[in-house]
């Protein structure tokens, strides 16, 4: 015998064993059937998703289309420049997150390494400007304006620079041709943010992460037009990266011009005589206030009666649209949008809200008459009209004595207008109506005021008809804080609170008197104004405005023209509409404008014109001039700037001179005519895609009209005005000044 135990297998070991053999094999047969369903089974699909994988894109951005005045020069287009950019892929890659690199490439620009990391910085609710709000993966650029020297720099070291390029793009750029800013209305371009690419991939203009894209004005409004269609270029790759061939290309579509109505010399002259007039109200005394006036911003719109096209938009301020090429700098920025910029990027012709004063009063005249009172009846223009023993007086206490309606308009009395709203605002049942006719509040509707005009421009404002329906929400609105704040007793200001909260919602007299001169709770806008006098002008129909006038293709070979369209008409007859005719040509050469338009050759060019000087609450008088001749309406309002005539009334004039060549002795001299006639024709674009436009002079008073006829190709006959069915439905004397660009005009004081 031996002493070594015999051995044996544990049967705790065997059952280990054999858990486990089982296992493996389970887990070889699911590894094995996988394969098979991957390679077998899914295989083709697979192999041709796997394909994708070694498939590389490579865009390029599509050309942009220009924006051309009515002859064809170019209000925004493109130019090469040398843009160094940035991939923040690649930066956040380094350990610093190229904070080293970026360091460097300011050294080289010239610019502060703090301003470089700024702009590859990604814009939020808390990172202010300048940042970045397009895509992070798409190149940042951090300038447009490289020397050919830097660019150089960066490409031959490229080690040294890793995820930085510089390469030439085409760039926009807005050349303000003869000095013609036009800013508010072309607006501006930003890239494409990740948001905006997610909401329109399954339209049929989706967005590249290349794109940029139009932010306001025109630049907005035709942005898929303008835009155009990157080009994509598909490159198969091995798995080095390596090309090995070329899958399909996508060649780019270079976004269509757009031809607009703006004519870029009456541009220049109504932006020059916009400020111009602004800083001469600046100089005058307003003895309400014991100060100057302020005349802090103001618009003119200028359009074609008969089209409801725009020949020129001017909002002051202003500013330069290039500085949103490129990125915008945060001293730009702040410029801009801060506190004290005055807000330059508002477009007032279409934003600016203001009470209209006595341009107004055509509305209230065809009220008056729609409610049976006669045109030409008598009525008192007293110094005063007395209501409960609040007392509304005439501008300057002036006493007409039994006057007409059309006088009425010719001098501007306002207490004609008190009294008759006075008494439709009793017959209408006073402070408890039951069914109130509201010809007056009816009337604004009917001539478009509390909605917006339809203009092809984004963002207008309504401005606002104080009717009862407005009253009742806003004084429900409103109520709580007027009660809390108001005193029987107290200020001015609080006994207002008082009577808002007892009585808010209620129409009451005031109310009614103080709308029918356009005064109280009524805003209107300038391109509102300016559509309601085209409309008196052209007999009753309330074209659209608009600025598009077509849009033409990149070659030239298809044109797409954009007709006038109408929202209505007037709601007034043609016999009510031809006496506020003539009572308008009255204000010209006997009434309130009549200084204004000394001179003038009404025997050739009839002229048409209303006064208005708007009190605002707080704030120094608005001034407003609204005129119109067979060709054109013409708007302009100065806030804080004064009386209409006295602020306005000198630019006008000049704006009117400049279109029709007239001469300081009323002589009509028509080689140094802008615009005798609106335009009525296209601009040619050729094949190459170039334009044949007319050269443009620094001083747009000497520059001419296109002598070659060829330059032009007609439009359709029916784009000279839409159709739509036929239904009948006060300023003191100061100085005057009338001179322009290239003009040297004498002042004098008039008795």
């Amino acid at each position: 015998m031996t002493n070594i135990p015999e051995t044996g297998r544990n049967p705790r070991v065997q059952i280990r064993l054999v858990v486990i053999q089982i296992l493996v094999l389970s887990l070889l047969g699911t590894l094995g059937g996988r394969l098979w369903y991957l390679q077998i089974r899914q295989g083709d699909e697979y192999a041709k998703e796997a394909s994708g994988n070694h498939v590389q894109q490579v865009v390029q951005p599509a050309v942009r289309g220009s924006i051309l005045d009515a002859r064809g020069v170019a209000l925004a287009d493109n130019e090469t420049r040398l843009v160094v950019s940035a991939s923040r892929t690649d930066l956040l890659k380094m350990k610093d997150d190229g904070e080293a690199v970026l360091t460097k490439l300011a050294g080289v620009l010239g610019m502060k390494p703090e301003e470089v990391r700024e702009k590859v910085r990604l814009c939020d609710a808390k990172t202010p400007q300048p940042c970045w709000n397009g895509s992070p993966y798409q190149p940042i650029p951090i300038t447009d304006e490289a020397t050919p020297k830097q660019a150089l720099q960066i490409r031959e070291r490229a080690e040294d620079f890793p995820g930085i390029s510089a390469e030439p793009q085409a760039v926009r750029r807005y050349p303000s041709p003869g000095k013609a800013n036009t800013a508010q209305v072309l607006g501006y371009l930003s890239p494409v943010t990740d948001d905006e690419i997610t909401k329109a991939q399954d339209t049929d203009s989706p967005y590249l992460r290349s794109d940029q894209v139009g932010r306001s004005g025109i630049e907005r409004q035709y942005d898929k037009a303008l835009r155009g269609k990157a080009g994509v270029t598909r490159y198969e790759v091995d798995n080095l990266g390596r090309v090995i061939g070329e899958a399909e290309s996508d060649p780019a579509q270079p976004g269509d011009n757009l031809v607009t109505s703006i004519d870029s010399r009456v541009q220049r002259i109504a932006e020059y005589e916009l400020n111009e007039a602004m800083k001469a109200a600046r100089k005058e005394f307003d003895r309400n206030t014991g100060t100057n006036y302020k005349a802090d911003s103001g618009a003119v719109v200028v359009m074609e009666a008969k089209t409801g096209r725009i020949v020129a938009m001017a909002s002051n301020p202003t500013y330069d649209p290039n500085a949103w090429v490129g990125g915008i700098s945060a001293a730009d920025y702040k410029k801009l949008t801060g506190k004290d910029s005055n807000y330059p990027l508002l477009n007032r012709a279409i934003q600016g809200q203001a009470a209209p004063g006595s341009v107004f009063k055509v509305v209230s005249t065809s009220a008056a008459v729609e409610a049976g009172y006669d045109f030409d009846g008598s009525y008192d223009c007293s110094s005063a009209y007395n209501v409960g023993g609040q007392v509304f007086k005439n501008f300057e206490s002036a006493n007409y004595g039994p006057i007409n309606l059309g006088r009425a308009l010719e001098v501007s009395c306002d207490t004609v207008f008190y009294r008759l709203a006075h008494q439709e605002w009793k017959k209408d049942g006073g402070m408890n109506p039951k069914k109130p006719h509201d010809y007056f509040y009816k009337a604004a509707h009917q001539f478009g005021l509390g909605e917006e005009t339809g203009i092809d421009l984004p963002n207008e404002v309504t401005g606002r008809v104080p009717d009862r329906q407005w009253k009742q929400s806003y004084w429900e609105a409103n109520k709580d804080a007027w009660c809390k704040t108001g005193k029987k007793d107290g200020s001015y200001v609080e006994k207002i609170a008082y009577e808002n909260c007892i009585e808010g919602n209620k129409m009451r007299a005031g109310d009614a008197i103080n709308y029918s001169i356009g005064q109280g709770d009524t805003l209107v806008t300038p391109i509102q104004m300016a559509t309601i006098y085209a409309a008196i002008s052209n007999g009753g129909t309330l074209y659209t405005p608009s600025i598009g006038k077509a849009v033409v293709s990149a070659d030239g070979k298809q044109v797409d023209p954009i007709k006038p369209t109408s929202h209505g008409r007037l709601p007034i007859s043609k016999e009510t509409r031809d006496k506020m005719d003539a009572a308008l040509a009255g204000v010209a050469t006997n009434g309130t404008a009549a200084w204004r338009f000394e001179g003038w050759p009404q025997d050739k060019i009839p002229m048409h014109a209303k006064t208005g000087t708007a009190e605002v609450y707080g704030k120094q008088t608005t001034s407003w001039f609204a005129t119109y001749t067979k060709d054109y309406s013409i708007v302009m309002t100065i806030s804080q700037g004064g009386t209409g005539s006295g602020a306005s009334g000198p630019a006008v004039r000049n704006i009117y001179d400049a279109l029709y060549g007239v001469q300081e002795d009323g002589a009509i001299d028509k080689k140094k005519a802008l615009l005798p006639q609106p335009q009525k024709a296209l601009p040619k674009v050729k094949t190459d895609g170039t334009i044949a436009a007319p050269k443009i002079s620094e001083d747009p008073v000497k520059d001419q009209q296109a002598t070659e006829k060829d330059e032009y190709a007609p439009l359709d006959d029916q784009d000279q005005g839409a159709t739509v069915p036929n239904q009948d439905a006060g300023d003191r004397r100061t100085r005057r000044r009338r001179r322009g660009p290239g003009r040297n005009r004498k002042r004098r004081i008039l008795a």
